[in-house]
């Protein structure tokens, strides 16, 4: 959660923005009880005291601005003896943290959220990569 709130800070610092209804805490409590339980949205913002459409506008700001910060993972196809030397070591350093992406697909799994969606198919990403970056900011 600290984590979060010191990105949504930072992000609102750089964006100059004015007054919000919830703090930056509040926004990244709010964003992770959607993630991690799947609330929707509407007891969300009751619990909050805040609307509905505020409550998702907040879930996703964060979830872009977690998706954002995510690593990427693109292995380079083909045969060994026709990649060059970069490539080469860019598959040996995928091939290596593998292990950390394994353990993050069963950490997913653990994610009410994600085991029944209940929202558009375009967020399905977002969301994932969300999770992932909570998740790696977490094991640090």
């Amino acid at each position: 959660m600290r984590f979060l709130s010191a990105q949504l800070h930072r992000r609102r610092k750089e964006l100059s923005t004015r007054w919000r209804r919830l703090s930056t805490g509040q926004q990244a409590l709010l964003t992770l009880a959607h993630l991690r339980n799947g609330h929707p949205y509407a007891q969300l913002a009751a619990g909050f005291g805040i609307g509905t459409t505020t409550a998702c506008r907040y879930v996703a700001e964060a979830v872009e601005l977690l998706s954002a910060l995510a690593p990427t993972l693109t292995p380079h196809w083909g045969r060994w003896e026709t990649l060059s030397a970069g490539q080469k070591a860019a598959n040996r350093s995928h091939a290596k943290i593998r292990a950390l992406v394994e353990q993050a697909v069963a950490t997913l799994k653990t994610w009410r959220l994600l085991r029944k969606l209940r929202c558009s198919t375009n967020r399905i990403t977002s969301l994932v990569r969300a999770v992932l970056c909570l998740h790696l900011a977490s094991s640090e």
